[in-house]
């Protein structure tokens, strides 16, 4: 088996689509004012085409397992860009994927020039909540930025 972990293609969007909706469907996690309903998570290849942003996808033996992505976020103080779209799919989780994103996304925004991440979850996302905080980030009392994800409830930063 080989974990390989690469910049997102045009030919992604799809499965990531229906990796990030199946997740959310499986947690209980609202569908309107989040990354459900968001028209973007149809298009995410176009949409991280933006100037300081990145999406890392993660595959074994070529199956699409999932992604992670750093994007500046409009209304984020400066030097902050948000943590975006960490999804795995249900039978890659728990295998250390999510934490080998995570890193590889904190080193892609330091290069970027970021200073701060900011991210934006829910309760019942609790392991993903658990990797958060074991990877330094911190609770915050309220959201931070423009992301249109109203629905969410827990809102994290870390110091890169």
């Amino acid at each position: 088996m080989s974990i390989k972990i690469r910049q997102i293609k045009e030919t992604d969007d799809k499965g990531l689509a229906k990796i990030i909706r199946d997740s959310l469907t499986e947690h209980d996690v609202p569908k309107i004012g989040t990354v459900y309903s968001d028209p973007t998570t149809d298009h995410l290849f176009t949409l991280f085409t933006s100037v300081g942003s990145l999406y890392y996808i993660v595959e074994e033996d070529g199956v699409l397992l999932g992604g992670c992505g750093v994007f500046p976020t409009e209304g984020l103080p400066n030097g902050c860009a948000e943590l975006v779209k960490l999804y795995l799919s249900e039978d890659s989780r728990g295998k250390g994927t999510g934490k080998l994103l995570l890193e590889k996304c904190f080193i892609a925004a330091v290069e970027l020039g970021y200073t701060q991440l900011y991210l934006e979850s829910f309760p019942s996302l609790g392991k993903a909540v658990s990797l958060y905080l074991k990877s330094g980030f911190y609770h915050l009392p309220n959201a931070l930025g423009n992301s249109g994800h109203h629905a969410c409830t827990i809102w994290m930063i870390k110091d890169l």
